[in-house]
């Protein structure tokens, strides 16, 4: 036999995948044994992150901008703007330009956003993020349509204030919150959301 026989492929796959499911139940019972560990003692204050000032409901609108602004801090020049295409069903990013679809001016989708010469994209402003925020387009539709702004965290030095780490699958929410444990174990400011499908989450 051969290193290539179906049946040893098969059984090779089989391995594989019942060490993904063990690895898998490992983290879910770590992140368990914190919980209950963390009951039964006492928990320790926790000082305030540096860089999440308390900021509820109730707060000014300028008070959540400039929150969001710190926490997703990327590029200031140009921002992703979500697209979506009900007849196709496809969606995705593009970098938000004053030119977009303007007759005789934007050339998409023959030329490329990052290629076109008419290229006038709509820097980061507290208008842009607190339109994000409502979900409402003030920015380019005077309040018409929905309006999901994206971050370019990649700096010009090639560095970034932050990372996201994506969770998918059916043991999405254990492992992340595996996840977020581990970061607070190591002093990594951490937060977990649930992703726009509902079924996964972004730590």
């Amino acid at each position: 036999m051969t290193s290539h026989d179906p049946p040893l492929r098969d059984e090779a796959s089989r391995i594989r995948a019942e060490l993904e499911a063990l690895e898998r139940e490992r983290l879910r019972l770590e992140a368990r044994l914190r919980e209950i560990e963390s009951e039964r003692e006492p928990p320790e204050p926790q000082p305030s992150p540096t860089f999440a000032p308390t900021v509820c409901n109730g707060s000014p609108a300028a008070d959540k901008v400039a929150i969001f602004r710190k926490l997703f801090a990327g590029r200031t020049d140009v921002f992703p703007v979500r697209w979506e295409n009900p007849k196709s069903g496809r969606s995705g990013y593009a970098p938000a330009c004053v030119n977009e679809w303007v007759r005789g001016v934007c050339g998409k989708p023959q030329v490329r956003c990052g290629e076109c010469p008419n290229q006038s994209f709509i820097p980061v402003s507290d208008q842009v993020i607190e339109a994000h925020l409502r979900g409402e387009d003030r920015i380019r539709h005077s309040g018409r349509g929905d309006f999901v702004a994206g971050v370019y965290p990649l700096l010009f030095d090639d560095t970034c204030r932050f990372l996201v780490v994506d969770f998918d699958g059916e043991s999405w929410s254990s492992d992340a919150l595996a996840f977020v444990a581990t970061c607070r174990e190591l002093g990594v400011p951490a937060a977990l959301e649930r992703s726009r499908s509902g079924k996964g989450g972004h730590v």
